[in-house]
């Protein structure tokens, strides 16, 4: 049975000759491919350790499970597909949410426990129908809201939680962050979060020696004078341990909220497929099915034990456009690192120990591209805003789900927020598509690009570059 795991050698093992790219199924010299795993390791910390901080999750835990969701997914795809799997921003608001009504981590983990089930039937249903099915239910127009709501409503937990525990380091981050996005190339642009967070630390320590203590909230309702980066929890933290395991725990109004986010990560894995199969030149539409399964199954496992969901990552692919090494060893290579961080304890601690208003700088900017991913999803499937029954059904659902509206079945039950407002953009659009005149009914593409998009553009150093 082929798994994928062996390569042949390319060229002399050094670099890819002029002109040409290491494929999924070739690799270089060992001590190269480890230091490209140790780069794609490097390139999806910033957002997959904050994304388990946001959410309350313990971060050696995401970042193990993100290794062994890696190795699975990996298999699963026979090493057609490189990929890392991260942690998913796209739950950080189902997990504000649900945290808001009353729920633990058990709870959280359980609700994204029944996404990777539905995620991994989804997978399987496009194995067997085709793409077609995604949009049977899930056009551009549906796909777009969907994710552009999640990321929207997230919105208040920045303003209320993050930013008002230190507003100027908050500001001072965003600033720095954004420069970076922008201002650096290659590699240096795809860890711009990752280097947002070493800035905010190294802002919040020079304001604790030169101001002292702030007084503000620490995500509490009451203000207290504290340390804006306390790392006493480093110190006493081992080097060498096992993270924190805990059991799921079901609850039906958890479920409701979470389950909305299947579909942004339909769109991701989508867009992810479409995009590394451009980039090595290998059509890769008939493992979309494998891709998605191979997503939820290893969510499932990782939530099974505490830990959180994962997804393919978007900064992966621009560490493989700008090398031109598409091996699915540096994969496995970057898996076997993200093991080894896992079993350290400390390194955890300093994780946990994001100053908040780091964080206020961080999700300011986060949160927003996850929701205006959704507008990329509308603008590369090339959705008609004008056409009344693509604009009713996602201005009335995004307003829901960014507005927090509810609607109350009785003392026990109610929908709002993020699940209301997917009901009203998938329902509302089909509805109204049953009895919209045909010329507002145009064809839709079969498969939109995701979230992801790959262009053959010059980017610094002459490298092709990857859109997210």
């Amino acid at each position: 049975m082929n798994l994928g795991v062996r390569w042949s050698l390319h060229g002399d093992g050094r670099t890819p000759a002029p002109g040409a790219v290491v494929r999924p199924d070739e690799r270089l010299s060992w001590p190269r491919t480890a230091g490209l795993g140790a780069q794609h390791v490097v390139a999806m910390f910033g957002a997959s350790f904050v994304a388990p901080v946001l959410m309350g999750l313990d971060p050696n835990l995401a970042i193990m499970m993100s290794g062994v969701a890696t190795v699975i997914f990996l298999l699963a795809t026979r090493g057609r597909i490189p990929s890392y799997l991260g942690c998913s921003l796209s739950f950080v608001g189902v997990a504000a949410t649900i945290r808001a009504t009353g729920g633990d981590s058990a709870t959280v983990t359980g609700a994204v426990l029944v996404v990777g089930l539905a995620l991994f039937l989804a997978g399987l249903a496009v194995q067997r129908f085709g793409a077609r099915i995604i949009h049977a239910t899930m056009p551009p127009i549906v796909t777009g809201a969907v994710v552009m709501l999640i990321g929207f409503n997230l919105a208040p937990v920045t303003a209320a939680t993050y930013w008002p525990q230190d507003q100027w380091t908050a500001l001072l981050v965003m600033l720095f962050t954004g420069l970076a996005v922008v201002c650096l190339r290659g590699f240096w642009s795809r860890i711009a979060i990752f280097l947002g967070l070493i800035f905010g630390y190294a802002v919040s320590w020079v304001f604790d020696r030169v101001f002292g203590k702030i007084h503000s909230t620490t995500g509490g309702a009451e203000a207290v004078d504290h340390w804006r980066l306390d790392l006493s929890g480093v110190a006493e933290a081992d080097w060498i341990g096992l993270p924190s395991f805990h059991a799921p725990s079901f609850e039906w109004s958890a479920i409701l909220v979470a389950l909305p986010v299947v579909i942004a990560l339909i769109a991701e894995n989508a867009g992810h497929v479409k995009a590394v199969g451009e980039m090595t030149g290998d059509p890769l539409d008939d493992r979309l099915g494998t891709a998605i399964a191979a997503d939820g199954a290893a969510s499932m496992l990782s939530t099974a034990v505490g830990g959180p969901p994962n997804t393919t990552y978007s900064e992966n692919i621009g560490v493989m456009a700008a090398t031109r090494v598409y091996s699915t060893a540096a994969y496995w290579a970057a898996a076997g690192f993200a093991l080894l961080f896992g079993l350290c304890p400390k390194f955890g601690a300093v994780v946990a120990a994001i100053p908040g208003g780091v964080l206020g700088g961080i999700t300011v900017i986060l949160y927003g591209m996850i929701g205006l991913l959704g507008a990329q999803i509308w603008i590369n499937a090339k959705v008609d805003l004008r056409n009344p029954l693509n604009l009713v059904p996602a201005a009335a659902g995004i307003i829901i789900g960014v507005g927090g509206v509810s609607l109350k079945f009785t003392d026990t039950f109610e929908l709002s927020g993020i699940a209301l407002g997917t009901i009203v953009v998938i329902t509302g659009y089909h509805f109204l598509r049953a009895f919209a005149p045909a010329h507002m009914k145009p064809q839709e593409p079969l498969l939109d690009a995701g979230t992801s998009t790959y262009d053959e553009e010059e980017g610094g150093g002459g490298q092709p570059v990857a859109k997210s």
